[in-house]
């Protein structure tokens, strides 16, 4: 573990804190689909109520059918919390397992099927990384009191982190909100680790002309004054899901399908956003197909499970993915194999324990601070 250097935190890369990966046992890689199902089920029926599988709106149906509850992060990680499941099983990746422990009671487990389910964005603000430039950035504003926010998409030891310097965590649905809680604490705002997120926030409180860009990849894309002037500091972070999505991908959907209406994700990029009808987090997309008249179109702007989910849920409505075959699925999502689900499953039939995700008690404790006052807002 290394000390930082900025907050009195003790860490690590999330490429060793996660390096106990384990490979999915022979037995187990060429599974049919009707025998892996009969597996699953006879598991659960074993388990019982010791068991609760949470499937994220993104993975695949193999995952999805046996989730107890289907939904965003945030919202499943208090599934989990309030279910009395000795076994939280997270249909996910490693942020939200995270998230899961952190609020979850300490005798309930939290379980990842594949360690290889680690989200690129939240990877592209390791906690010790933004803890250096955390040096150089209050270095460059020494009068400024700056507040930093993280997005729920990220590892809890940034939450920690963040919490440590007076922020919080905010979600897609209340970013806004956390901003301004941070500008009533102090003057400017650090946000990480999506830039999309951060720059299509700032436009909806008026405040685009106050952005700055700060790249940690880029010795030399780093300028002191411009972050001294400006009140929003976006870190250099996206999603790969969203970042694909491009205005071309609206104007040709609208050419073939005139009468169709467009909901995208917040981690779009401004200009997707502002082509399209309907902007919001995955409950509010969700939401917009529900409650969508019949034969109503809708193409989706987000990851190709959830557009195939609503497909299913929503017959009546008209469901199109917005950027047809170039939308493709989350790389990480992916890891989530139904062959990982029936293994994980049958171990604990057994009575052992695989691939457990556990946050350090320290790291848990400041990272329930940065919760609770996203809660406040």
């Amino acid at each position: 573990m290394v000390k930082m250097e900025t907050a009195e935190l003790e860490t690590d890369l999330s490429l060793f804190k996660y390096d106990n990966l384990e490979q999915l046992p022979p037995r187990y890689r060429d599974l049919e689909a009707e025998e892996r199902t009969e597996r699953i089920e006879a598991a659960l029926e074993e388990l019982g109520d010791d068991v609760v599988i949470l499937g994220h709106n993104y993975q695949r149906r193999e995952i999805v059918e046996h989730a107890d509850f289907v939904g965003d992060s945030y919202q499943l990680s208090k599934e989990a919390a309030e279910a009395d499941a000795e076994y939280v099983i997270f249909g996910g990746v490693t942020f939200m397992a995270e998230s899961a422990d952190i609020i979850t009671d300490d005798d309930q487990t939290v379980i990842l099927p594949s360690m290889e389910a680690s989200c690129p964005m939240a990877g592209m603000a390791e906690a010790l990384q933004v803890d250096s430039a955390w040096a150089e950035i209050t270095a460059a504003a020494p009068d400024a009191d700056i507040i930093p926010i993280t997005y729920m998409n990220s590892y809890a030891d940034l939450k920690a982190f963040c919490a440590s310097q007076g922020g919080l965590v905010c979600t897609s649905s209340n970013a806004h909100k956390a901003f301004e809680y941070a500008f009533e604490k102090g003057d400017k705002v650090l946000f990480l680790p999506d830039k999309h997120l951060g720059e299509n926030t700032a436009h909806r409180l008026d405040m685009e002309d106050e952005i700055v860009q700060w790249d940690p990849w880029d010795p030399e894309g780093k300028d002191a004054d411009e972050v001294a002037e400006s009140d929003i500091i976006l870190w250099d972070g996206y999603c790969q899901v969203h970042e694909r999505f491009q205005v071309e991908h609206i104007e040709a959907i609208r050419d073939e399908h005139p009468d169709v209406n467009v909901v995208v994700h917040p981690e779009c990029r401004r200009e997707v956003v502002e082509a399209a009808d309907v902007v919001g987090s995955t409950a509010t997309i969700c939401e917009t197909v529900e409650n969508a008249d019949p034969g109503e179109k809708w193409a989706i702007g987000t990851e190709i499970h959830l557009t195939n989910h609503l497909q299913r849920w929503h017959p009546e409505v008209e469901v199109l993915p917005l950027c047809g075959d170039a939308c493709m699925d989350c790389n990480a999502m992916r890891q989530i194999d139904p062959n990982y689900l029936t293994w994980v499953l049958e171990e604990l039939v057994e009575g052992r324990e695989r691939n457990v995700i556990e946050v350090a008690p320290e790291e848990k404790e400041l990272a329930e601070v940065a919760l609770d006052r996203m809660l406040e807002i």
